[in-house]
């Protein structure tokens, strides 16, 4: 195996949030009864298009994203995180563990019109990372929102046909020793045992993030989803590389020509790792077979979370593509 190339990770401090709070969300389609917990930089108000930041996971709570409050820092942008219903701070639903017709797509997307909503944002740009920009692009699709102004696509797959044959191919570059516990504890179904929990970890310091140590925001985010992997289990499954949930069918190719000029008038920043999980092979649809303006940028040394492993090139890019 090749020598491991360590990102610089962060270099500065990011901001410390304007306000937090607590927003009251009922999704009646399904009874759902809830509190999503968010934070804010900035004042939302002001004649400056606030960035809608969405995580991944699903399931996996915002601290990684932090880094991104630096375009509040560096230009003035407000910005709005949240932890969606399931996860981290917000309300959790532990019973419906196994759940597929109770955690939807769906539910998510009625979630960030809510935020919208409570928060009083009329026109946003809209950042989703990993399973927070598969949500974003179909949001945009099939909501097609109004004052929807620039869609930010970072690390996430068009489809999981793709996102799994390249997981197939990254996890063997893995030693053979891991790959062979591997497959030995998927066949016996301990896929939460720590035996595969060490094994997955080694894959996520290749493929998710190469900073070492970790940073505390991703260590954060993976202690929330070692509490509660409710959401996550369901939807994806054990691991990144052995989906079994709900969405390992999902895709929206069929639906990306929707995204036109006029869905998104400032265009869309596709964003990614060279080491990263979402392969080119994952990400280039939505640069290709979108009709809409688009960019796409790619960091060297980065894996699954480049606002940590080179937080200040993707935040110059990030800022770029937003003030221009």
């Amino acid at each position: 195996m090749p020598q491991k190339i360590v990102p610089p990770g962060q270099e500065r401090e990011f901001p410390a949030h304007s306000e937090t709070g607590k927003i009251p969300f009922e999704y009646k389609k399904n009874g759902l009864k809830g509190e999503t917990a968010y934070w804010a930089w900035g004042d939302l108000s002001s004649d400056n298009v606030p960035l809608i930041v969405l995580h991944g996971g699903p399931g996996v709570p915002h601290n990684y994203l932090l880094p991104i409050s630096l375009v509040y820092k560096d230009h003035g942008i407000p910005v709005v995180m949240y932890d969606q219903i399931g996860c981290g701070e917000s309300t959790r639903f532990k019973d419906k563990k196994g759940d597929e017709e109770f955690w939807t797509p769906e539910l998510f997307m009625e979630e960030v019109n809510n935020v919208k909503s409570h928060l009083g944002i009329k026109q946003f740009d809209l950042l989703g990372q990993s399973w927070g920009g598969m949500l974003a692009a179909q949001y945009a699709i099939d909501q097609q929102p109004e004052g929807l102004r620039k869609l930010i696509l970072s690390d996430s797959p068009s489809n999981m046909a793709s996102w799994n044959k390249v997981q197939s191919e990254l996890r063997k570059q893995l030693p053979q020793d891991i790959q062979d516990t591997l497959d030995r504890l998927e066949k016996e179904g301990k896929m939460e045992s720590p035996e595969y929990e060490e094994c997955v970890m080694e894959y996520y310091k290749l493929f998710m993030c190469r900073c070492e140590p970790w940073p505390k925001e991703a260590e954060d985010s993976f202690a929330g989803l070692a509490e509660d992997n409710t959401v996550y289990s369901t939807m994806c499954g054990p691991s990144e590389f052995y989906i079994i949930g709900s969405l390992k069918n999902w895709s929206v190719t069929k639906g990306l020509h929707k995204l036109t000029e006029k869905i998104v008038p400032g265009g869309i920043l596709v964003m990614n790792g060279y080491y990263d999980e979402a392969q080119d092979e994952t990400t280039e649809e939505f640069f290709h077979l979108t009709s809409a303006k688009a960019k796409w940028v790619r960091y060297a040394l980065s894996s699954h979370f480049p606002m940590l492993e080179e937080t200040e090139k993707y935040m110059a890019d990030l800022g770029r593509f937003l003030t221009i």
